[in-house]
């Protein structure tokens, strides 16, 4: 490694370069073309252009020696950094484990290096005229062995040599941090080690190139405060602008889908301008804690708004204008309009610049890019909008086959799912309704798309992706096709894609699996999946194939009680009679304000309820013990399957709050005679906090089980409603607070000796969760029916690793 060094500094040497000046810092406007293979290609290009006038935000570079230093000293202790560039790593880039193995240690061995003082202290002594609160630090490559005819030219460089030694994958991401001695030295290594991520190494060794053909610079620069941001295509006829609230990397990380502007050429006049959806924006952290960089919700007004207002637009015409007539399209730039310190205006400025040969450059696409919005349930599939806001839809209206685009989805609406294609919506989280409806019935969905109602019209042809959270918008032309191509097809997977029993055999687990289901369709999907029961039949979405679009209290008035309990009855006998002799878990009515049929507020007295927070307000067994009528039909609808014998079924209480609530509850349940059969058991949903102080209590009460209802649990934890898709950052299952509350639950379940099961979006959603599940002792797991294969491959992973750790213990002993 020490040779790789020596061999750039001899290198460099017979290049006409001082030694004396190579472990030095290079500031942005005093590079030289002959320092390019120093500092590299991106921070090159900024010299550049502010040596030629053009607006740059001030920075220096700290050249690749210095990298090469660091990894030259950690080699005499890391075997694996040995003889790193004519190593290859020793990597098997088509085997993924050790591909990430091997990228994952080294990484490791490069963030925990210590980097030489003679840097440390250059470095710090740079930054400290760099007046701002953060920095951002920024690969800049380069190849100088492939491309020596350049590297070490006097002259300036022209625009043929630029373009030819552009085309720099971009695969190394950059860095901020505070303007702090530890953070940035911390960052910095940071920013080395995005070399030998997977991704990078697979790169080099896929295109054939060596790692010692490789100078890695890295181009430290202030972060201000920052209006906007984007990136200017431009092409001989026509410019192409994107541009995002606050920084850039809302674009590059793909979090947004950016405002768009496609502008004639000479003329200036406008051809395009299409609003993007705008969900967030990264800005400078104000407090003194946490990461220098927050991503923050944008408003209602904000997201509907513009990001260029006149006298950016100015900026960036005049700045383009400069820029086209010294270097002919195509080329392209990322800007940003920022505020520094001690300057009236904000001010625009470059922040890369890649021109573009002619045979490279690719035309504009007349057609929108993909709205986004959260992926909520998987599958694709293309066919005609149904826009549906405002009054009350008329369902027999609505044509089958459809993408139902509307703000949100009420329960009532499930018949018109049952023959939707797809569902998007403006509103809704992950674990809202509409989307556990459309997972179950195995419909693409897409949900939290700001604005989709008013951007789509009725008869418009989309693509929608449940798996990226995207809408595509396609041409109009294509809807005789859509209207007349079998879409089912396209949008449910066939029994004959799940895994064979065989598969699962292979691998038997002892933690039990079961589903989350509501629908009776969805009973031929399970018919040959490894289960163990159903752990959560949710009753407020399945019992309104019962209600036959009639509030309960209609039923009532009509003097149907009785005819209402039978039909009740009946529907649940289908899931009870399928999985016989496996445990179904039936929970309880749990209906919020919103939720209620037809926006009946009035309780099953006829008098009017005033509408409250749909989360918090008169839901699970809080509105038993002020009404608890619909709670005794469910009851008397358990009795008489009971009485069928059908005592596979349990029952679980939703969303319990107190103890009293629970035992108001439990002499219901004695008065409807279910006590009396000793196969009945009564669980509650764990899922509000109070639980976690109060589960001894509930056991004393009668309590026999509990099942951990993460959506729940997590929303109120975090105080962060799941209805909310910009907040579906927060609402995540893995934050510690979430996690220590389900150890804890399941600590004190095991004391108590009642089973404890899970049955919330979680242990899907974050696989790795599975496996502290399992090691806490969780009982069993209850999963949507998509989710099934993986969960069952997740449980038998994490039951293996605990049985080899016991037995290399035992080995040990």
């Amino acid at each position: 490694m020490a040779n790789r060094v020596s061999v750039i500094l001899d290198h460099l040497t017979a290049s006409g370069i001082p030694k004396q000046i190579v472990d030095n810092l290079y500031w942005l406007d005093q590079i030289q073309p002959s320092q390019r293979s120093l500092v590299g290609e991106k921070a090159f290009g900024l010299s550049q252009l502010w040596q030629q006038g053009y607006p740059v935000i001030p920075g220096f570079v700290i050249p690749a020696i210095a990298f090469w230093q660091v990894i030259a000293s950690l080699s005499q202790s890391e075997p694996l950094l040995a003889d790193l560039p004519q190593s290859s790593l020793y990597v098997n880039v088509d085997n993924p484990r050790q591909l990430q193995q091997v990228a994952q240690h080294i990484r490791q061995g490069i963030t925990s290096a210590t980097v030489p003082e003679g840097w440390r202290s250059q470095i710090l002594d740079g930054v400290e005229t760099l007046d701002a609160p953060a920095l951002i630090l920024q690969p800049s490559v380069s190849f100088p062995d492939v491309r020596s005819h350049l590297q070490m030219s006097t002259h300036q460089v022209n625009r043929e040599d630029w373009v030819e030694s552009a085309p720099i994958p971009e695969l190394l991401a950059s860095h901020y941090c505070r303007k702090h001695p530890d953070a940035l030295i911390h960052t910095l290594k940071q920013v080395w080690a995005e070399l030998f991520r997977a991704k990078s190494l697979f790169y080099w060794q896929r295109v054939g190139m060596g790692l010692d053909q490789i100078n890695l610079a890295v181009l430290v620069q202030p972060i201000y405060e920052t209006v906007a941001s984007g990136v200017l295509q431009a092409q001989s006829d026509i410019w192409q602008i994107q541009a995002v609230w606050g920084l850039g990397m809302a674009i590059t990380q793909g979090k947004v889908l950016p405002d768009t502007y496609q502008i004639a050429i000479p003329t200036h006049h406008v051809l395009l301008a299409l609003r993007g959806n705008k969900t967030l924006a990264y800005y400078l952290n104000p407090k003194p804690t946490g990461h220098a960089v927050q991503a923050y919700p944008l408003t209602q007004g904000e997201q509907q708004q513009f990001v260029l207002d006149d006298n950016a637009w100015q900026q960036i015409m005049a700045l383009s204008g400069k820029l086209q007539t010294q270097f002919n399209p195509p080329f392209s730039f990322d800007w940003t309009l920022c505020k520094i310190p001690n300057t009236p205006e904000s001010q625009l400025y470059v922040t890369q610049f890649r021109p573009q040969s002619a045979s490279s450059s690719q035309p504009f696409l007349s057609q929108p890019q993909p709205l986004r919005g959260l992926p909520a349930a998987s599958g694709q599939v293309t066919a005609v909008a149904q826009v549906m806001v405002g009054e009350e839809p008329d369902w027999q209206a609505i044509p089958p086959d459809r993408i139902l685009v509307t703000q949100t989805i009420a329960p009532d609406w499930l018949p018109m799912l049952k023959q939707a294609a797809g569902v998007v919506t403006e509103q809704g989280g992950m674990t809202s309704h509409g989307a556990i409806v459309a997972r179950e019935l195995g419909i693409p969905a897409v949900v939290s798309v700001p604005g989709i109602t008013q951007l789509v019209k009725t008869g418009e042809v989309l693509l929608v992706d449940g798996d990226r959270g995207e809408i595509q918008r396609l041409a109009r032309d294509a809807a005789e096709q859509v209207e007349a191509a079998d879409v089912t097809s396209q949008k449910r997977k066939t029994l004959a894609d799940a895994p064979s029993q065989r598969e699962y055999n292979r691998f038997p687990i002892a933690t039990q699996l079961l589903v989350n289901l509501s629908q009776t369709q969805s009973l031929e999907r399970i018919r040959d999946l490894p289960i163990d029961g159903i752990g959560l039949l949710r009753s407020e979405l399945m019992i309104l194939e019962v209600l036959d679009n009639q509030p309960p209290q209609e039923w009532l008035r009509q003097g149907r009680k009785q005819e209402l309990v039978t039909r009740l009855a009946q529907l649940i006998r289908e899931f009870a009679a399928a999985l016989m002799p496996r445990p179904v878990f039936y929970r309880s009515l749990d209906w919020g304000e919103a939720e209620l049929i037809h926006g009946d507020k009035s309780d099953m007295t006829g008098s009017t309820l005033p509408v409250v927070n749909g989360m918090l307000g008169r839901r699970g067994t809080y509105r038993y013990l002020h009404d608890p009528t619909s709670f005794d039909l469910e009851l008397a609808a358990l009795h008489q399957l009971y009485a069928q014998g059908y005592s596979n079924v349990q029952l679980i209480l939703p969303f319990v709050r107190t103890v009293e609530e629970f035992t108001f509850c439990r002499r219901r349940v004695e008065q409807a005679g279910l006590m009396d059969n000793h196969h009945f058991q009564l669980w509650i949903m764990a899922e509000v906090p109070s639980v976690l102080f109060l589960l001894p209590d509930y056991v004393k009460a009668g309590v026999q089980g509990i099942s951990i209802g993460t959506n729940d649990l997590t929303q109120l934890l975090l105080a962060a409603d799941r209805n909310l898709g910009e907040l579906g950052s927060s609402l995540d299952g893995r934050h510690p607070a979430v996690m220590g509350a389900i150890k804890q639950l399941i600590d004190m379940a095991n004391v108590a000796g009642i089973p404890c099961a899970i049955c919330g979006q979680a242990p899907a959603q974050y696989p790795e969760l599975v496996t502290s599940l399992v090691e806490w002792g969780i009982q069993s797991i209850s999963v949507d029916v998509n989710d099934v294969a993986a969960t069952y491959h997740a449980i038998a992973r994490a039951e293996q690793r605990l049985l080899l750790a016991a037995a290399r213990r035992s080995l040990q002993e």
